[in-house]
């Protein structure tokens, strides 16, 4: 059995040999992890787990074969198919085999259930799966049975991450754990960040999560009869497994549909959560009400959370860690650990050799790599093994994080680390329109002659999105990619300072603040933030949007006036990343990122049943009177 806390003393990177060996051990294939869990693992299938108004849940328990006594849990809780019938990609390698294998040789009882209303769990499905009261009434369970210790902890990324914070926040006693991973979309309100689970960034929808609902929201499943036996259901299970075979979608077509309000129906998905999920606005009461994680709540549970540069709400992720070290509960703040890898979306435990984001190399196995998986049962073994010691609290740094552009992992004792703010202010000399303009980043306001620069969104032909920090967005692929060909529009201005001559070292949350003006009743601004290597290459770090109705708050809905100039804050955009010498740092500005984002139709109108738009001329100010300006936190 491997030895979890060797790493705890190991050097932070490690050999090319071990790095190899890594690199093999994720390439392993289902085939073989299901075949090594078939001998090293009892299990016992199709149990149905009551919930406390009656509904049974599918569950599989995985108990190691040579283990004594009690033992710990390691609970990975899905809306995702979990039988052997759906086969697997072998571009990604199941994390549910995977962990379920980890697991077992550690000594662990492996527990995995679907939520209500998925395959063989009875009910009707929401998004997180009811984590206050399933989630609760399922630990209650794991604790009871003759083989638990009665400390449970929860594993997962994505969906099987995303519920794991309302849980946290009712305090069950044998809740002795949590490693959310990706889990972006459980969050609703998290300081200024209102997305509520991906749905929302600066009051316009974020069209991944249509993409994700298209193959997720309730269908009409074979109804089973009631009354079977656990028998019957195992030999049901080897027929078939109600997992839905979705027809392909060419979503570069079908999220162009309007009126927006019916691109799922247009796109042959079903009739479910989505229609109406989009009739809310951003801070609805109704997000306040199911099973979203919000900053107004206490968080009981240590937790080692896991986040990636290029995926969803990895700003409301890194707030989230935020919040739960201050306001959580007193006897665990000290017991929360961050982890942010320069990857894609629940990409930290798939690494191929080089790291390529995107079009970004982030450097070689060896130099990415540093034992995550040995740090994860480290932190499990702490504080849900009997037997478990302080060790990894003793060695763990609070935070580990990557530093892109220098390839370099680095430590601190809380996020953002600490840092000193540097402001960049727009300037121009009367065109930023494109590349080609004369758009420029300077130390002060109104450096040149010029006041503002115009631009014209027509929303029939908006600004194209190429790659960022996303996941699920159909055949438009998510990370780092050269944004040359995009900045070469009229309708996207360019703002680039002089290169370094001395490294610029920036991590935490970096602050926008734009003053800008349009003929259009309501209209969007968007903001990226980019490095630009020695070679001209335009590498996208993050980015975000502002949809104007909503900047007096994200309740109410206040329109423009022709020729007023608004002063608006977005973001905040997060990152870590070193701007080498001969670098530049870019930002572009824009009133699109389509389909990243969805289209403002600029009319003032509710915008999600319309089909007609207006073509809006956008300003963005830039004097000593409105100084529009990024504030970027400075390592020393």
């Amino acid at each position: 059995m491997l030895q979890p806390r060797l790493a705890l003393v190991a050097t932070l990177l490690l050999t090319a040999g071990t790095a190899a060996a890594f690199s093999q051990i994720h390439r392993t294939s289902d085939s073989v992890r299901r075949a090594d869990l078939g001998r090293e693992a009892q299990l016992e299938d199709m149990l149905m787990v009551p919930m406390r108004d009656g509904i049974q849940l599918a569950t599989k328990v995985y108990l190691p074969k040579e283990a004594e006594g009690p033992l710990p849990t390691v609970f990975w809780r899905t809306p995702y198919n979990t039988s052997a019938l759906g086969g697997s990609n072998p571009n990604r390698p199941s994390a549910l085999l995977k962990y379920a294998l980890d697991a077992v040789r550690r000594g662990y009882a492996f527990v995995v259930q679907n939520e209500r209303g998925k395959f063989f769990s009875q009910g009707e499905w929401e998004i997180l799966g009811r984590p206050r009261t399933d989630g609760y009434d399922a630990l209650t369970w794991i604790a009871e049975q003759s083989w638990s210790n009665g400390k449970v902890a929860t594993l997962g990324c994505s969906s099987t991450a995303e519920w794991q914070m309302g849980l946290a926040a009712m305090n069950h006693p044998a809740h002795a754990a949590a490693v959310p991973m990706g889990q972006g979309a459980g969050i609703g309100r998290m300081g200024p960040f209102y997305e509520h689970g991906n749905f929302y960034r600066g009051g316009a929808l974020q069209l991944p999560m249509m993409t994700w609902l298209y193959g997720e929201q309730n269908l009409h499943l074979p109804d089973l009869p009631q009354g079977l036996s656990r028998d019957e259901l195992l030999r049901q299970a080897t027929y078939f497994d109600l997992a839905a075979r979705m027809p392909s979608v060419d979503w570069s077509k079908a999220l162009r549909h309007l009126p927006a309000n019916e691109i799922m129906s247009n796109a042959g998905g079903p009739d479910g959560i989505y229609s109406q999920l989009i009739q809310r606005m951003p801070d609805d009461h109704q997000w306040y009400e199911g099973g979203l994680y919000h900053d107004n709540e206490g968080f009981g549970v240590p937790a080692l959370w896991v986040n990636s540069w290029y995926d969803l709400s990895v700003g409301p992720n890194l707030a989230l860690f935020e919040h739960v070290r201050a306001k959580g509960d007193a006897d665990v703040r000290d017991h929360q650990y961050m982890i942010v890898a320069p990857t894609e979306h629940c990409a930290m435990y798939r690494l191929r050799d080089p790291v390529v984001v995107g079009e970004r190399h982030m450097g070689s196995m060896a130099e990415v790599e540093f034992g995550f998986d040995d740090i994860v049962f480290g932190f499990l073994d702490e504080f849900t093994k009997d037997d478990g010691d302080e060790a990894f609290s003793k060695e763990q740094p609070q935070v580990r994080y990557f530093a892109m552009g220098r390839n370099e992992w680095r430590t601190a004792s809380d996020w953002p680390p600490a840092s000193t703010q540097t402001t960049f202010h727009l300037a121009s000399e009367g065109s930023a329109n494109s590349i080609f303009g004369n758009g420029h980043l300077t130390s002060g306001p109104g450096a040149d002659s010029a006041e503002k620069d115009t631009f014209t969104y027509d929303p029939q032909v908006p600004a194209p999105t190429k790659g960022g920090n996303f996941c699920c967005l159909g055949n438009y692929p998510a990370g780092a990619f050269d944004q040359r060909e995009v900045e070469a529009r009229q309708d996207v201005l360019v703002y680039t300072t002089e290169p370094f001559t001395d490294p610029l070292d920036v991590a935490g949350s970096i602050e926008v603040v734009l003053f800008v003006s349009s003929d259009a009743k309501d209209t969007d601004f968007t903001v990226k933030l980019l490095d630009v290597d020695q070679e001209g290459r335009a590498f996208n770090l993050d980015d975000t949007i502002f949809r104007m109705r909503y900047r007096e708050g994200f309740g109410k809905k206040v329109l423009m006036q022709a020729g007023d100039v608004y002063e608006v804050r977005l973001g905040p955009l997060s990152t870590a990343n070193v701007f080498e010498k001969g670098h530049r740092l870019r930002v572009e500005v824009s009133s699109s990122n389509f389909p990243r984002y969805d289209r403002n139709l600029n009319t003032g109108g509710d915008n999600i049943s319309e089909t007609n738009s207006v073509v809006a001329h956008n300003t963005v100010h830039h004097s000593s009177q409105y100084p529009s300006r990024i504030i970027l936190p400075v390592i020393k």
